[in-house]
């Protein structure tokens, strides 16, 4: 057969699979003709893969399993393709999704549907473990606690049908990683328990055309798990959808409190060296060290729980640099969590532009090399009248005081030798709770 054969054979197969597809998938007005452009826009990124990763043919397919990838676009891609590194120092091969989809939508396939995709880890659902061997995995560009963007919700939502139609699955069989992962006893859970994963917490049902989840953990209702209070209320209570139940989680939703725990906030990352926990005196410590250095219940209320921090934090490190920077692994949620678009959070662009976090649209992919300052005010531009002196008083040369000097320098009073000879334009940052005299 020709190759031209070939090609109007496809076509006329994926003619007859979306013809039987509900035309209101992924909460938009939807055509034939939507799934056949998305389907042919999406790039085929397996070529990527680890060559250590073995495909296997899934024997059956019972469910699609939606995760959160907590990371930005260009790191998930190399993790989900080439494998990621784990506490125990062992690197896995690859191929821990069967697709990814990025915040603009774009949908990328990295492990053929047919095959198994090492996504779920230690999982069960309704008595069956191993989930990986009968599901399709789809990573989302994003964090368990920041939104999905609407270009997502319409990628996930048509990639969900095509699926459903290919494996005869139902709304209920598509399920996220919280809610099928599990984990083993540790210092809060006697026993084998949920909440091993938060990923995809926030992930909106309605928004991706889908009916509800089931009304109960079926793991939990037969006693081979532990519940965990929070996914618990999160999925099954009856009340608000859960994508507002994941807005209502408080103001500050990495603070640990007497009813959020380490665990209930950090899942199985929680003592990882690059889970960070910054207790209110200051003191940070890695979640590795926090059992030989105090114990798990004693973390005071108010501390503060960082995910995702590139770089193992000593017991007593050098003073903190306010200035943070985009890398492909440290995005603007990990630096500044749910602060990522306030104002106070403040945007040094590697070409020069400035830009408070309520004017950063597409805060994910920003460019690597960006800069960015949290819970700063400003900008103070300095003058000849107005010196750096007469704005922030005896803090001018604080490390906290940061300047940004044109074309596109942005340094920390400390790092400031001459103060007489700043650039015409300069501007001065203070910290929010530090009011400039007068």
């Amino acid at each position: 057969m020709t190759r031209q054969s070939w090609q109007i054979l496809r076509v006329m197969a994926l003619a007859w699979l979306v013809a039987g597809l509900p035309a209101d998938a992924a909460g938009f007005s939807t055509t034939p003709s939507d799934f056949q452009q998305f389907q042919a826009k999406i790039i085929d990124h397996q070529s990527r893969l680890n060559p250590k990763f073995k495909k296997v043919p899934r024997k059956q397919t019972l469910y699609v399993i939606v995760h959160t990838s907590e990371l930005g676009l260009s790191a998930t891609l190399r993790v989900v393709a080439r494998g990621k590194r784990l506490k125990s120092g062992r690197s896995t091969p690859g191929g821990h999704a069967n697709y990814v989809i990025a915040r603009d939508g774009t949908t990328y396939r990295m492990v053929n549907k047919r095959f198994r995709a090492d996504h779920a880890g230690l999982s069960m659902w309704n008595g069956r473990q191993d989930i990986s061997s009968v599901s399709i995995g789809i990573e989302l560009v994003g964090y368990h606690n920041a939104p999905l963007t609407d270009a997502q919700y319409r990628s996930v939502g048509l990639l969900i049908k095509i699926l459903q139609k290919v494996y005869g699955l139902s709304d209920p069989a598509v399920l996220t990683h919280s809610q099928v992962a599990f984990g083993r006893p540790n210092p809060w859970f006697s026993k084998d328990h949920r909440g091993r994963k938060r990923c995809a917490k926030n992930f909106d049902r309605d928004r991706a055309g889908l009916g509800p989840t089931v009304d109960q953990d079926p793991d939990v209702r037969a006693g081979r798990l532990l519940p965990d209070p929070y996914l618990a209320d999160l999925f099954y209570a009856p009340g608000p959808a859960v994508a507002a139940r994941v807005a209502a989680t408080g103001p500050v939703p990495g603070l640990i409190s007497k009813e959020r725990t380490a665990w209930a906030i950090a899942g199985e990352e929680y003592d990882c060296s690059t889970t960070v926990y910054v207790l209110p005196n200051g003191r940070r410590l890695a979640g590795d060290q926090i059992a030989d250095a105090m114990g798990w219940h004693l973390l005071p209320v108010n501390t503060r729980v960082l995910l995702n921090q590139e770089e193992r934090h000593a017991e007593n490190p050098a003073p903190e640099n306010p200035i943070k920077r985009i890398t492909d692994r440290m995005t603007a949620w990990s630096h500044a969590g749910p602060a990522y678009k306030f104002d106070s959070t403040i945007y040094f662009l590697p070409f020069g532009a400035v830009q408070p976090g309520s004017r950063i649209f597409d805060w994910d992919d920003l460019p690597l090399n960006t800069r960015l300052i949290v819970g700063y005010q400003g900008p103070f531009v300095i003058t000849g009248n107005k010196t750096a002196y007469r704005i922030a008083g005896q803090k001018y040369k604080a490390r906290t005081t940061v300047y940004y000097l044109p074309p596109g320098q942005v340094k920390t009073g400390a790092e400031i030798s001459n103060f007489g000879r700043l650039p015409k334009g300069t501007q001065l940052y203070l910290p929010i709770d530090s009011l400039p005299p007068g």
